[in-house]
């Protein structure tokens, strides 16, 4: 079966880190653009990073964020410092085929920041 399945989510404290995985199964990520999405309650889901050749992040989180990727691993992985409130939702990876229409979601993690 061809899936990404997320986990690390948690409940932190302000300016506590955590680093979210993201696996894939069934295939492998050497062909995919990987990025991390998250929604936060009553709001659309927005981009936060992504990774290719190269990586980007959202003005949100530049500098506090870190994505890398390990094909041989086929796992993605999103490393939150100094994380706040404004952190809290559900986070989701998505795989996009450089080649072709496939795309993968995965079922996402919440992460929750509070004091």
């Amino acid at each position: 079966q061809l899936q990404l399945v997320e986990s690390g989510g948690d409940l932190v404290q302000p300016g506590g880190s955590l680093r979210l995985s993201c696996a894939a199964s069934g295939f492998t990520l050497d062909y995919y653009v990987i990025g991390w999405f998250r929604q936060a309650p009553g709001k659309e889901r927005e981009g936060v990073s992504c990774i290719s050749s190269s990586t980007y992040y959202a003005d949100s989180v530049k500098g506090r964020f870190t994505i890398s990727r390990d094909n041989a691993k086929s796992t993605i992985w999103l490393q939150m410092n100094n994380l706040s409130p404004d952190d809290t939702a559900v986070y989701y990876c998505k795989a996009v085929a450089r080649m072709g229409p496939r795309v993968y979601w995965g079922q996402g993690t919440q992460v929750t920041v509070f004091s």
